[in-house]
């Protein structure tokens, strides 16, 4: 069966890029986009839900990232989402977070 992975996300920086490099030398710029949704209920109530995605860019685009992108301003991001997986150190679960 296909499958297909593409997003497309725009909001605003919840804080600035912190870049740092592989020990291969690669630079990797990891991120945090808010992403606002409002509507109104049936009974006229005003609701707005935030939904913060995590975002890891890479190579030059992470360097560029880190230079001109700060908390607060707009960006949109094109990409794929990715799982990671990992076991908690102090309660031993499993973890897992979608970036």
């Amino acid at each position: 069966m296909p499958s297909f992975n593409s997003v497309v996300i725009m909001g605003l920086l919840a804080r600035d890029p912190e870049l740092r490099y592989t020990p291969q030398g690669k630079a990797v710029s990891n991120f945090t986009v808010a992403v606002n949704h409002r509507y109104t209920k049936e009974d006229g109530e005003k609701v707005e839900e935030v939904a913060f995605v995590d975002v890891s860019v890479w190579n030059r685009l992470a360097e560029t990232c880190a230079e001109y992108l700060k908390k607060g301003r707009a960006a949109l991001v094109s990409g794929r989402l990715v799982q990671d997986h990992w076991q908690d150190k102090e309660t031993g679960q499993k973890r897992n977070k979608i970036r």
